[in-house]
This record gives C-alpha cells, sequence and structure tokens, in this order.
C-alpha cells in the first residue's frame, strides 16, 4: 500500500514538472494566406497573435477567418506536443502505460 501511495506522489510531483516543461515549449500555427501566425504554449494557451500590416487594413471578416484558421493550427500542434510530453512522462512513471495518453 505504501509503495502505490509513493508512486502516486511521484506521478504527482512528474506532472507538476510536465506542465512546468509544456509552459516552455511554444509552436505555432499560421492561416492559409501567411497573413496570421499565433503562438500558443504547450499547455494550449496564446502567447501571442501576428497580423501583418496589410491583413489588418483589408477584409475584416477575411481577418476574422484567418485569426481563427491559425489559432486552430496552433492547437493542433500544441495538442500534438503535450501529448508527446505526456506520453513520455507516462512511460517514465510507469512503465508499459504511455499508451493511456495518446495513439501509440
Amino acid at each position: 500500500m505504501f509503495d502505490m501511495m509513493k508512486k502516486l506522489q511521484e506521478a504527482q510531483q512528474q506532472m507538476k514538472k510536465i506542465k512546468e516543461r509544456l509552459e516552455t515549449i511554444q509552436v505555432s500555427g499560421k492561416s492559409s494566406d501567411g497573413s496570421v501566425t499565433v503562438f500558443i504554449n504547450g499547455n494550449r494557451k496564446v502567447m501571442d497573435v501576428q497580423i501583418i500590416e496589410e491583413a489588418s487594413a483589408s477584409n475584416r471578416d477575411q481577418l476574422s477567418a484567418n485569426i481563427k484558421s491559425a489559432t486552430n493550427n496552433a492547437l493542433e500542434a500544441a495538442e500534438k506536443a503535450n501529448e508527446a510530453e505526456m506520453k513520455a512522462a507516462a512511460g517514465s512513471i510507469m512503465p508499459g502505460m504511455g499508451g493511456l495518453f495518446g495513439k501509440s
């Protein structure tokens, strides 16, 4: 029983370290025309949005669509980074359990 509690505490500490590491990972997503770039960290928080000057002066509806597209692309990249970190951590905490946090 004590072993199980110790392993759970170790897992909690490892998860805290992973979340801290994910804060330092930055991914980006671009709109299809390249006018908008969104930067997101591994914990899926938007860190920055860059819009080229020409885009901000253009059609507002198109700009909105480009922001959504870039954000979704960045979120997808952040999700992959997050899954990779969780899978690696699960494998080191409990060998054989890495498959719990994403596709193998």
